[in-house]
C-alpha cells in the first residue's frame, strides 16, 4: 500500500508560534479608557471647548463673541449668586408641568388608538394636522387664549410634547408582532393589561424615541417661550434670562445662560435618558 505521506506531502504543514493567529491581545491603558462613552465624549466636548476658546481669542471682540474662560466666568458668578439656579428651577417646574401632561395626553390618545379604528383613524388626523404645526405659532393664540402667564407657556408646552410622543409610541404599538399579541391573548391578558404586560414592553424602544424627541422639542420650546412671557408672567425662566442680558448687551451672561440651556441638556440626554434606556432596552436585549 502506498504510503499517504509520499502519496501526499503537502499534508504536512509545521505551524510555528510566530505564524498563528492572534486570538485576545490584552488591551492598554489608553484603548481600556477610550472604549467607554463617557471619555469619548467629554474629550470631544474638550475639543469643542478648545476650539471656542481659540476662535473666542482670535476675534478679540467679547461683545461679539466671548471666549469660554469668559463664559465660563460669568456662569460661575451667575451660579454663586443665585441667579442661575433660581431661573433653572423656574423653567424647569414650567417643563415638568407641561411634560407631564404632554405624556398624560399621549397615553389617553394611544390607548384610544390600539382600542379601535376610529380611534387610529382620529390620532392620525390629528398628528398629521398639528405634529408640523410648530409650537411657537401658537403662541398668539396662547397670548389670547390664557394670558400673560404660565398657562400659556404650559400649553405650547403640550402641544409641542404630544405629537411627538404619541406618533413614536403608536407606530412602536403597531411594530408589534402579533405572535407576541397571541401569546398575551393565550394567558387571559386582553384591555389595558395587555397594553401594560405585553404591547409597552415590546414597543418600549419607540416609545423611549419619543420621549427624547418630545423632551428636546419642550425645552427649546421653552426657552423661546420665555423669551416673549418670561417677564410678563413673572416666571424669570432661564429665556427671559438669556433675552435680559442681551437687552443690556452682556454678551458674556447670554452665553452663560445658553451654555446652562446645555449642560441640562446633556445631563438629561447622557444621564437620565441612558439610564432608563441601560435598565430597561439594554438590560431586556432589544439594544446594543
Amino acid at each position: 500500500m502506498t504510503d499517504l505521506l509520499t502519496f501526499r506531502p503537502e499534508i504536512i504543514c509545521e505551524v510555528h508560534s510566530s505564524d498563528a493567529p492572534v486570538v485576545a491581545k490584552t488591551l492598554s491603558a489608553v484603548e481600556r479608557v477610550y472604549r467607554h462613552g463617557f471619555v469619548r465624549k467629554t474629550l470631544i466636548l474638550a475639543v469643542l471647548a478648545l476650539a471656542w476658546e481659540a476662535y473666542g481669542r482670535w476675534l478679540g471682540n467679547p461683545l461679539l463673541f466671548p471666549t469660554f474662560g469668559q463664559t465660563l466666568d460669568a456662569f460661575i458668578e451667575n451660579l454663586a449668586n443665585g441667579v442661575i439656579p433660581q431661573r433653572m428651577v423656574v423653567s424647569l417646574q414650567t417643563l415638568v408641568i407641561g411634560y407631564g401632561i404632554g405624556i398624560v395626553l399621549a397615553a389617553l390618545l394611544t390607548t384610544l388608538a390600539i382600542g379601535s379604528r376610529i380611534g387610529a383613524d382620529l390620532l392620525e388626523t390629528l398628528t398629521s394636522m398639528f405634529n408640523p404645526l410648530p409650537a411657537i405659532a401658537l403662541l398668539p393664540l396662547a397670548l389670547i387664549w390664557f394670558g400673560l402667564g404660565a398657562g400659556s407657556i404650559i400649553f405650547v408646552l403640550v402641544h409641542s410634547v404630544l405629537w411627538a410622543i404619541a406618533l413614536n409610541t403608536h407606530a412602536g404599538f403597531r411594530s408589534v408582532s402579533n405572535t407576541l399579541r397571541m401569546v398575551g391573548q393565550n394567558y387571559g391578558l386582553g384591555g389595558l393589561k395587555l397594553v401594560r404586560l405585553i404591547l409597552i414592553p415590546a414597543a418600549f424602544p419607540a416609545i423611549l424615541t419619543g420621549l427624547k424627541v418630545g423632551w428636546a422639542f419642550a425645552w427649546r420650546t421653552l426657552i423661546a417661550a420665555e423669551l416673549v412671557f418670561g417677564v410678563s408672567s413673572g416666571s424669570g425662566g432661564l429665556g427671559w434670562f438669556i433675552y435680559e442680558n442681551r437687552n443690556q448687551l452682556e454678551t458674556a451672561n447670554v452665553f452663560a445662560g445658553l451654555f446652562t440651556v446645555i449642560l441640562i441638556g446633556l445631563f438629561v440626554e447622557n444621564i437620565i435618558f441612558a439610564t432608563i434606556e441601560r435598565k430597561t432596552i439594554r438590560r431586556w436585549g432589544m439594544q446594543h
